[in-house]
Parts: C-alpha cells; sequence; structure tokens
C-alpha cells in the first residue's frame, strides 16, 4: 500500500479558477436563477469549479449587484441533497464543520460518528477555527454543547480534541515506548502492575488526544514490537462502544488520513442505500485538502474509482455535482 511519505503533499481536487471574477459569476449565477424554473446545471457547475475563497467573494459580489443574499436565494431554488452539497460548498470549512457538529447533537440522538469523523481528523488550526465558527454562529461554545448531549468516557475524548492541543513536534523515542507500555497495559496485553484502570484509562486518551502525528506513529511501532499486536485491531477487539469508535478512527487517521475517508465513502455508499449525508460531509470538506489522495487509496483498495462509486449510487443533478467535485476518473 502507497502511503505518502511523511510530510507529503496532500491535494484537494478544487483550487483557485484562474481568470476569475466575482461579479461575473454573480450575474451568471443571478441569470441561472431568474425567471421560472432555475438552471440548475449552469449553478452546480458553477459552484463546483471555484474554490471556497472564490465562492465567498462571490457572495460578496452578489450583494452589492443585488441586494440580496446568494445563500437565502441559493436555498429557493434548489432542494434535498443538491442543496445540502450546494450550499455547502458555500460556506466557509470552519462554518460548515461548525454546522455538520450542531446537526450531529440536534433533536433526540446524537450522531456520534460524524462527531467522531470531525474531530478526530482535523488538525489544530481547523479545530480551532471550527471552535470560533461554533461560537459565532450558536452563541455556545462546542465544549458546552459536547457536555450537554454525550456523556461518560466519549464525552472526555471529544471535549479533549475540541481543544485543538494536539502536539505539533516529532517523536521522542523514550516517551513512545513508554506511551506503548501505557497501550499494552490498558488493552491487557501486558500484565498491569496493580495499576488503577480509570487512571490508565485516562492516561491512554491522553497518548491519543494530544501526541503529535509522528510521535504516534512512532507509538504504533513501539507497541507491535512490544506485544506483536497492531494497536487498532487490539482496540477493536478490547473496547467497546463509542470509546472504541473514537480511538479506532484517531489510530486510523494518524496512520493515514486519506485512508481513512476513502473507507467511510465506501461505507456510505456499500449495501441498499446510501448515506447521503455521510458522502456529501466528506466530499465538500475534503474537497479542497486531501480528495485527489483520497481517490487515490479508494481505487488501491476497493479495486474501483470513487468516480464509478459514485456513478453506481447516485443520480441526477446531486450525481453530478459530486462528480465535478471528485474532479475525474482514474
Amino acid at each position: 500500500m502507497a502511503k505518502p511519505a511523511q510530510g507529503a503533499k496532500y491535494r484537494g481536487s478544487i483550487h483557485d479558477f484562474p481568470g476569475f471574477d466575482p461579479s461575473q459569476d454573480a450575474e451568471a449565477l443571478y441569470t441561472a436563477m431568474k425567471g421560472f424554473g432555475s438552471d440548475k446545471e449552469a449553478i452546480l457547475e458553477l459552484i463546483t469549479s471555484r474554490s471556497n475563497r472564490q465562492r465567498q467573494e462571490i457572495c460578496q459580489s452578489y450583494k452589492s449587484l443585488y441586494g440580496k443574499d446568494l445563500m437565502a436565494d441559493l436555498k429557493s431554488e434548489i432542494s434535498g441533497d443538491l442543496a445540502r452539497l450546494i450550499l455547502g460548498l458555500m460556506m466557509p470549512p470552519a462554518h460548515y464543520d461548525a454546522k455538520q457538529l450542531k446537526k450531529a447533537m440536534e433533536g433526540a440522538g446524537t450522531d456520534e460518528k460524524a462527531l467522531i469523523e470531525i474531530l478526530a481528523t482535523r488538525t489544530n488550526a481547523e479545530i480551532r477555527a471550527i471552535c470560533e465558527a461554533y461560537k459565532e454562529d450558536y452563541h455556545k461554545s462546542l465544549e458546552d454543547a459536547l457536555s450537554s448531549d454525550t456523556s461518560g468516557h466519549f464525552k472526555r475524548i471529544l471535549i479533549s480534541l475540541a481543544m485543538g492541543n494536539r502536539e505539533e513536534g516529532g517523536e521522542d523515542r523514550d516517551q513512545a515506548r513508554e506511551d506503548a507500555q501505557v497501550a499494552a497495559e490498558i488493552l491487557e496485553i501486558a500484565d498491569t502492575p496493580s495499576g488503577d484502570k480509570t487512571s490508565l484509562e485516562t492516561r491512554f486518551m491522553t497518548i491519543l488526544c494530544t501526541r503529535s502525528y509522528p510521535h504516534l506513529r512512532r507509538v504504533f511501532q513501539e507497541f507491535v514490537k512490544m506485544t506483536n499486536y497492531d494497536v487498532e485491531h487490539t482496540i477493536k477487539k478490547e473496547m467497546s462502544g463509542d470509546v472504541r469508535d473514537a480511538f479506532v478512527a484517531i489510530v486510523q487517521s494518524v496512520k493515514n488520513k486519506p485512508l481513512f475517508f476513502a473507507d467511510k465513502l465506501y461505507k456510505s455508499m456499500k449495501g441498499a442505500g446510501t448515506d447521503e449525508k455521510t458522502l456529501t460531509r466528506i466530499m465538500v470538506s475534503r474537497s479542497e485538502i486531501d480528495l485527489l489522495n483520497i481517490r487515490r487509496e479508494f481505487i488501491e483498495k476497493y479495486d474501483k474509482s470513487l468516480h464509478q462509486a459514485i456513478e453506481g449510487d447516485t443520480s441526477g443533478d446531486f450525481l453530478k455535482a459530486l462528480l465535478a467535485i471528485c474532479g475525474g476518473e482514474d
């Protein structure tokens, strides 16, 4: 499996549009929505070929040219899956993630998988921007929201991740051996020297939630040397529920983040019915970060391209927009 080398280039599928003219784009969108019935294809073609930064400028131009809010106009013209996708692309990334977290906590049930997927994979800078956006948009801190919506050890993991305080440095070999020992004890492979289980669990959480990615890669290697087991496999075997899912997501993200998302995309389209929410969330949020890497991992693991998977699983304008974001066949 070709792993991206350390510090490898992550590449999105959407970039700045050359020769960009925000007023021209604003006019084109206005025209596409004028009169009876909108030209959805023109709308999705334009929006999927501009970068997020450019879309923000289009919103500004639209407002100064027409005295109207582009987001509101788009909302009244498109609906369903397509609307979720297009409106998602129009939002600044931190506000989009904040909204997804909010939605995951709304209503009766909590969507733990969405909370984990976002909080376990974002960088410190991204997390901090999300916290600011959350506060700005919902007048409540993300930490408070997580506190009132989740509980126990799972809540502590999410809050720890939501601090955006992961170390940024390289690896510390001696520390890595110690960390691997804690992991081995908590996962009951090593004999626990009379340690208290709760404090061990807390130490394990601290390791997974605050150590840098390069350091954790070293910890996972030391863990294998020490126990002959893979840490991900062991967590799956020894733990359960949301805590297990959160730890597994962190480990997978550390090992290979694009592969983590490729797996999630595959699952969203597998079997009967599509999980449009997950599919949309990942396509939107990774479009300018690492979608090309995700595409490469997808075809390597599943022997079909992301493009083919989307074609086989969705239809209509939603399909067209997804393929435009996907940016080509592999």
